[in-house]
């Protein structure tokens, strides 16, 4: 009966593994496009300073922000609300989720996840479809997401398009 009992919760287990761990329901390639409505605010640029998707810097670069802590682009300077997201979800990372909620709507997504109704996002877009896809393109290009959509930082997509996410 124990032995039973163990393998059941192994199961369970088994089966709540991270989304990182797990193919993401996007289709990067869709996602690559998607991306043009991003790069107005956002590039993709990665450590070593070479451009995946030119664009521009009002929100932060998204390389490895797939995997990456809240509020944590190096040299970015966050507004409030993404702060005390950080602040109020220690050691929460951007996983498929999680993007996908806060590109559907940024400021809802703060509200909700720091319990503050007068929260805020300074990303005003909204994306109301293909936010699994952006969010698969976004995996590619995070050495965090090994695993998923085939997450390999090295794929440039060259001056593909960009997209909304932590900002």
């Amino acid at each position: 009966m124990m032995k039973t009992s163990l393998i059941a919760t192994l199961a369970t287990l088994a089966l709540s593994l991270p989304v990182a761990a797990q193919e993401l329901s996007g289709d990067p390639a869709a996602g690559e496009s998607e991306f043009r409505k991003c790069k107005a605010c956002h590039m993709i640029q990665d450590e070593a300073g070479t451009d995946i998707v030119k664009g521009g810097r009002t929100g932060p670069n998204l390389y490895g922000v797939y995997g990456r802590a809240y509020a944590a682009e190096e040299g970015y300077k966050y507004g409030e609300g993404l702060l005390e997201l950080a602040e109020t979800n220690p050691g929460q990372v951007w996983d498929e989720e999680h993007l996908i909620e806060y590109v559907t709507d940024p400021t809802a997504y703060v509200k909700e996840k720091t319990g503050d109704p007068a929260a805020k996002s300074k990303m005003t877009f909204k994306l109301n479809k293909n936010q699994a896809d952006i969010v698969a393109f976004l995996a590619q290009h995070s050495p965090n997401a090994a695993g998923a959509a085939g997450g390999d930082a090295a794929a440039a997509g060259g001056d593909a398009a960009a997209a909304p996410a932590a900002n």
